[in-house]
């Protein structure tokens, strides 16, 4: 049976690290966020410090069980490896019909609004751009690994130092900066301010959504033992320093009260600063931004895919890797379908709710993978592991911890708002179709 072959460099895991993350999440949450928490500058920013720190905390353990075993699948495999085939199972059913799916599509729709503003078009014609895109990320990722990750190095470096660069501007130019200091305080006291934080982590965790991708390619790395900690380590410092450059930036332009009635920040502090003709950089900026986040999705979960049909878990077409591209292009092209259905579903097409139903559902399969490295290690017994999380036990408990709190806190919220009561209901009849749809697969790979 043809493998897939190790191809990406650690320099390739670091960018597409940071590539993952940025899409559009930077660009238009931090006003929303700082609303969320009653307009303090201060909370708003722990809220975004916090969101990286269990980011990293995440990435540090899953460096960790990459290293270890770096096979083609990543976090399905950890889940398989810690707590058995059907939470694994479960889990690769979410990531192809919501988490990747409805990722690749948010971001293809995100696209498209944001061209809408460079060439004005018609909804529909919105519609068909945003399926345009991801034609075009699933054609190159199956054209080869090594050239969709050349695209996605090259569409990081732009969007990361358009943002470096973005910022100083607004920092230099910015006439706001004596007004966020009085924001810092707090507003919000006790229940109502802890309930605004927990809400305001889901859409920071947006922003931050993706830096578990690069584990899905694990079987594609080069020296993954080295590459991995590396990269996962300086990608998340990195990331939570671009964030807090720009949300600072953004506030020097517009002050903290104009920074929480924006819900296109990027835009409305560029313009504010140099005009309304700079409006259309941070509309292309957003563009390689999202095109290049959607590439990263599509260029790695379908590694799962490939593992969950190795397994018999799945459609066994999925896990043909083609002769001379050496890609798996079945698991690919249903990927990059599937978004473009969800991209197309009417109300579903919209952005919120898009990402609503990724966070909420992934985090309970992010903590469920960080807490495989305790049955994990014992499994390994005396064997050597070649990179150990740095902080052993609490840095993954401190993580499940969270992803823990995160859920349940989504859960509370789903019974206080209707509109994300749909949420919670949609996921629930999620698991209760993946449940017989396991038991299919099982039944099958044994008969």
């Amino acid at each position: 049976m043809i493998e897939l072959v190790r191809t990406l460099r650690r320099r390739d895991l670091f960018l597409l690290f940071i590539g993952s993350v940025i899409g559009s999440g930077i660009f238009r949450t931090p006003g929303p966020i700082l609303r969320q928490v009653g307009g303090s500058v201060g909370i708003a920013l722990l809220v975004w410090i916090a969101g990286g720190v269990l980011s990293l905390l995440g990435a540090l353990t899953y460096a960790e069980l990459a290293a270890s075993n770096p096979e083609a699948g990543g976090l399905y495999c950890y889940i398989r490896d810690g707590f058995g085939r059907a939470p694994a199972f479960l889990y690769g059913w979410c990531l192809f019909l919501v988490i990747a799916s409805g990722s690749v599509a948010a971001l293809a729709r995100a696209f498209s609004e944001y061209f809408a503003r460079v060439v004005p078009i018609s909804p529909i014609e919105q519609t068909l751009v945003a399926v345009v895109v991801i034609a075009i990320v699933t054609f190159v990722n199956v054209w080869g690994t090594r050239k969709s990750s050349d695209l996605q190095n090259w569409t990081t470096l732009v969007k990361a130092g358009v943002i470096v660069i973005l910022s100083a501007v607004l920092l230099s130019l910015g006439h706001h900066a004596r007004e966020v200091a009085p924001a810092l305080g707090a507003a919000l006291r006790g229940s109502s301010l802890l309930s605004s934080f927990g809400v305001a982590m889901i859409s920071v965790l947006w922003a931050y959504e993706g830096w578990q991708f690069g584990t899905y390619s694990a079987g594609e790395v080069i020296d993954p033992q080295k590459a991995f900690p590396r990269a996962f380590l300086m990608g998340s410092l990195v990331l939570i320093g671009l964030y807090l450059l720009a949300i600072i930036a953004y506030l020097f332009a517009l002050g903290p009260s104009a920074t929480a009635a924006s819900d296109t920040i990027a835009a409305t502090s560029v313009s504010a600063v140099l005009g309304p003709w700079a409006g259309k950089i941070v509309a292309l900026t957003i563009l390689v931004s999202t095109f290049s986040a959607a590439n990263s999705v599509i260029l790695t979960a379908p590694r799962v895919f490939y593992a969950m049909a190795k397994d018999n878990l799945f459609f066994k077409k999925l896990a043909v890797v083609h002769v001379q591209l050496r890609t798996p292009v079945f698991a690919i092209v249903a990927l990059g379908a599937w978004s473009a259905v969800l991209v197309c579903a009417g109300e579903l097409g919209s952005f919120q709710k898009l990402i609503e139903g990724v966070i909420f559902i992934g985090w309970i399969f992010y903590g469920l993978g960080a807490a495989a490295i305790f049955p994990i290690r014992r499994a390994s017994g005396s064997k050597p592991i070649p990179y150990r999380v740095p902080g052993y036990p609490w840095t993954p408990i401190l993580f499940v911890l969270a992803a823990a709190a995160i859920v349940g806190n989504a859960v509370y919220a789903a019974f206080r708002d209707p509109g994300q009561f749909q949420n919670l209901t949609a996921a629930i009849v999620l698991f209760a179709i993946g449940l017989p749809a396991y038991l299919f697969w099982r039944k099958r790979a044994a008969a």
